[in-house]
């Protein structure tokens, strides 16, 4: 990559560093937050699954709004600079709540915000950097966002159980960092997908010039060519299984293993030290031997690792089976994402099919661990493991169709 390219990954990353923080430290403690009010681990499951729900509706409509906005800061940025301090201000409120209905109105609230950050934060991506470079791109992204986990465990670990709220506030103030420097350093109106989208605008006249949310629906459900419809079916499935594993760590440490909320929420910590290393790697193999083939192989490894830590369920079997699990996962997180950038018909619309992948990714992770949650409440904790591999097992049958269309398909943008 050129530099500009290399820099503006790194504010892209930054951005994306901050508000993962965020979130991870949320799927960490949140649920501690309210297993203080509720008692079903069902109820847990889909309460933190709530925000994924939420994503489902928001994502995809502000990432159409971000495509059809044109200022002289950009289509994303200008709400990045408003969103990015709200949500701060909403996350760092949630261990003040006293009540359910408290704690689950500050859930709402952050989840809509934060909700709005993501896609735009991502499209960023394919609007700043070349097709064939994405998978290198979205790996440094991806390298940043790992990088929280490692945050939100150190938190869990040294903060957490001496300052139960002042923890929550670490998180925030990242995000109000960030949101100066990107305020200061990024105008997306200078990107290539930006300046191209002017340019389609001109083309296509006044008339034409706005691309509705349901038109490109419309066009991805009539087109003949399904690999699109099936990429975003792999994308849930494979979503259902991630969210569970990582939303409902912290009580399976707790209750399984005996651990501490502080210590249950450090299990992941090493997990994202092996993601790191991975992600790179993951880009580089995807473009010499198909994204595919190694989106494939990750699912795989993840299911794999999930039969292994239903099997040993002590501490370090635990922590190093989740280290290969997200080893697993980085090999599809890196690619799924490219791939559905590639296969967007126009650089008009890159932003809503940034949240058609989310629609996808948070359908899977509203309804897995709510399915999960209810699987632990008729078998016990001790199978958590054992019914996140089952259906992490599903994502593979769809990949399997999709692999035989894209065999038949002359559009090579999976390989």
């Amino acid at each position: 990559m050129t530099e500009a390219p290399r820099r503006i990954t790194l504010f892209i990353a930054l951005t994306l560093f901050a508000q993962e923080a965020a979130w991870n430290f949320y799927d960490n403690q949140v649920p501690v937050l309210l297993r203080e009010h509720v008692a079903s681990a069902a109820l847990v499951g889909a309460l933190m699954g709530m925000d994924n729900l939420l994503g489902i509706f928001v994502q995809p409509w502000i990432g159409n709004r971000s495509d059809n906005t044109r200022t002289r800061w950009g289509r994303r940025v200008p709400y990045l600079a408003v969103g990015m301090p709200l949500a701060a201000l909403l996350f760092s409120f949630l261990p003040w709540t006293n009540s359910a209905a408290m704690l689950i109105a500050v859930m709402v609230g952050y989840a809509l915000v934060a909700n709005t950050m993501r896609p735009l934060s991502e499209s960023l991506v394919p609007d700043f950097i070349a097709p064939e470079r994405r998978s290198r791109a979205n790996a440094i992204v991806k390298i940043a966002t790992a990088l929280t986990i490692i945050v939100a465990s150190l938190i869990s670990i040294f903060v957490i159980d001496e300052h139960p709220r002042a923890a929550f506030a670490i998180p925030s103030a990242i995000l109000l960092l960030v949101t100066a420097v990107v305020v200061v350093k990024v105008r997306d109106n200078r990107s290539a997908a930006y300046q191209a989208a002017e340019a389609e605008d001109a083309t296509a006249g006044p008339e034409a010039a706005r691309i509705p949310f349901r038109q490109v629906i419309t066009e991805l459900i009539t087109d003949h060519d399904r690999r699109r419809l099936l990429l975003l079916l792999t994308i849930m499935l494979f979503g259902g299984a991630w969210f569970a594993s990582r939303s409902l760590v912290t009580p399976y440490g707790m209750e399984t293993l005996g651990l501490s909320r502080g210590e249950a929420g450090g299990l992941t910590l090493p997990s994202g030290i092996a993601y790191v290393i991975a992600a790179y790697p993951a880009a580089l193999l995807a473009e010499r031997l198909g994204r595919l083939r190694i989106m494939g192989a990750g699912m795989a490894l993840f299911a794999g690792a999930m039969v292994a830590g239903a099997l040993f369920r002590t501490t370090t079997a635990t922590v190093v089976v989740f280290c290969v699990a997200a080893v697993g996962a980085a090999a599809f997180l890196i690619n799924a994402a490219v791939a559905l950038w590639n296969l967007a018909p126009s650089s008009r619309v890159l932003g809503t099919y940034t949240g058609l992948y989310a629609v996808s990714w948070y359908l899977g992770g509203f309804g897995g661990p709510a399915l999960i949650g209810g699987a632990v409440d008729l078998t016990g904790w001790n199978l958590l493991m054992l019914h996140i591999a089952v259906l992490a097992v599903l994502p593979l049958l769809a990949l399997l169709r999709l692999g035989r269309l894209q065999s038949l398909a002359v559009t090579p943008i999976l390989k």
